[in-house]
């Protein structure tokens, strides 16, 4: 096999919505109390719903821009790829990137769905996470069938209209659902009560698979205010033993033998050491604890039930023997500020070359397509989406991928010194636009 060959599933990507997005899936009387979208006096975008303000985060959307102009400041639309927000852009960035499909999360509604469960307004918020899913089911991954995997929200803070909300996804061809992996952040009982058992239920009735994605509801740690922003980054990706653990030990896995989770954005070569940990752990403290796994390996029931996913892996590839090969797959993180775009097939192709092309083709699309039920060769044939023919299509319609400057950062002031960017930083200055926006708004 040759990188050319490679057909590539992305299980982890994100839509900053269109101002639109709504206009076709509620009445006049529900669009009117819809989230909505605009822009303050200098061009930046942001989102009012229920009395929240959301403004852009220019991390979630940078792809694009030279390394130099990353930042956290908020962007307006025209200062992103039209891919970002624009279905059939997204297409031909998903082409020139050698990308066959992809799986959407949400952005201002938050990766699973966060502003709704926010929201005082319970019964509107109801209303608008369906339209929502509509706009996502039919509008975005329906306009180019075998091109995307839809990933719902479910109304959680209210399980009959859960239950109710999974058995109409599921009619529309839905597989996946987005959900808080830490449902005590919403004021909800966690994983562990019996609260959910109905939703169990129903999710693995209809084979749905359940998408952890990190930073919606465990916090990503940072030792102190005056942590440098890139501690903070470094553990992004880690972070999600704090959920895999609870998870893992979740008495729905015994119940349920075939539920499935997928942990978004995890990445890969910390996975052996985690398993390895839940393994001795079980070992010396189950007499006690009474943890169940049904005389079975913490690590067993996790090659089971968890798929992990990676951007950026040479080391867990490396060592892909200590995982369950057929529960890796590949994400491209498009647009956010860890997206390899347009080089992804370079990237991957150097550090999964060693592996065989069984292996190989696992990783990059069969183990997705299983996991999430998803047959894209039945809507385009397996040559038509390998990353020579998609880069070929690209090209011949003249996709531009020249990184593009908006500015740059905002100069120094005589005599400022440059210094590194903290955690406190970020804080204040969400806490600044928030502020800012919501007179903006009034």
């Amino acid at each position: 096999m040759e990188m050319n060959d490679m057909v590539i599933v992305s299980v982890d990507d994100h839509i900053t919505e269109p101002p639109d997005m709504f206009d076709k899936h509620l009445s006049k009387e529900h669009l009117a109390s819809a989230p909505k979208f605009g822009t303050d006096e200098k061009g930046k975008a942001f989102w009012t719903y229920q009395g929240m303000f959301m403004p852009s985060v220019g991390l979630n959307a940078v792809v694009g821009r030279p390394l130099e102009e990353y930042g956290m400041e908020p962007n307006s639309l025209e200062e992103m790829r039209e891919g970002v927000y624009n279905v059939d852009a997204r297409i031909d960035d998903m082409n020139v990137n050698g990308v066959a499909a992809s799986l959407n999360f949400g952005t201002v509604v938050g990766f699973d769905g966060g502003r709704f469960h926010k929201a005082p307004d319970k019964e509107l918020s109801l209303v608008h996470l369906r339209a929502y899913n509509d706009w996502h089911i039919d509008e975005w991954c329906g306009a180019y069938p075998g091109r995307f995997i839809p990933c719902a929200l479910l109304p959680t803070w209210d399980m009959d209209a859960t239950i109710e909300e999974i058995k109409r996804i599921a009619a529309k061809g839905c597989t996946a659902v987005s959900l808080n992996e830490n449902p005590t952040s919403q004021g909800l009982p966690s994983v562990h009560n019996a609260y959910w058992e109905p939703m169990w239920k129903a999710i693995t009735d209809h084979d749905i698979t359940m998408c952890l994605h990190i930073g919606a509801g465990n916090p990503v740690p940072h030792a102190s205010m005056e942590t440098p922003i890139e501690a903070w980054i470094t553990t992004m990706p880690m972070s999600s033993a704090v959920g895999a653990a609870d998870w893992l030990n979740l008495s729905a896995l015994e119940r349920y033998p075939s539920m499935k989770i997928a942990l978004s954005e995890c990445g890969l070569g910390w996975i052996p050491y985690f398993m390895e940990r839940a393994d001795f752990s079980h070992s010396r403290h189950k007499a006690w604890t009474h943890s169940g796994f049904q005389g079975k390996k913490p690590s067993d029931i996790f090659k089971k039930h968890f798929m992990v996913c990676f951007i950026d892996d040479a080391f867990g590839l490396q060592n892909l023997e200590y995982v369950n090969e057929d529960l890796v797959a590949y994400e491209t993180d498009y647009p956010h500020s860890d997206t390899l775009w347009p080089e992804v097939p370079e990237f991957l192709w150097k550090s999964i070359n060693h592996l065989t092309d069984e292996q190989v083709n696992k990783i990059t699309h069969r183990n997705a397509m299983r996991w999430f039920n998803f047959d894209m060769f039945s809507h385009i044939k397996r040559e038509d989406l390998t990353v020579g023919a998609l880069r070929a299509k690209a090209k011949a319609d003249g996709v531009d991928t020249t990184p593009k400057s908006y500015g740059g950062e905002k100069p120094l002031a005589e005599g400022e010194a440059q210094r590194r960017i903290v955690s406190g930083d970020l804080m204040k200055m969400f806490a600044h636009h928030a502020q800012e926006g919501m007179e903006e708004a009034s």
